[in-house]
């Protein structure tokens, strides 16, 4: 835990969450638990770790740079 006032150790997890709620959250209207549990499951595991590209890796997605670097 930081002290008071230090934001920035706390950026990845704010910047994810933030990417959820504009790109997946923010157009739907979950009706039950288990809905909202099955979406953000499928963000997170199909678009978000699989397909999403990523600055950090240079814009394309983990998949593609998964494959580029064993060839």
């Amino acid at each position: 835990m930081s002290r008071k006032g230090e934001c920035l150790d706390n950026a990845v997890a704010e910047s994810f969450f933030g990417t959820l709620k504009t790109e997946w959250v923010d157009d739907e209207d979950y009706k039950t638990k288990d809905e909202a549990k099955v979406s953000l499951f499928h963000y997170i595991e199909a678009f978000y770790n699989r397909r999403r590209r990523h600055s950090f890796l240079g814009y394309i997605s983990p998949v593609e740079f998964e494959a580029n670097s064993v060839s």
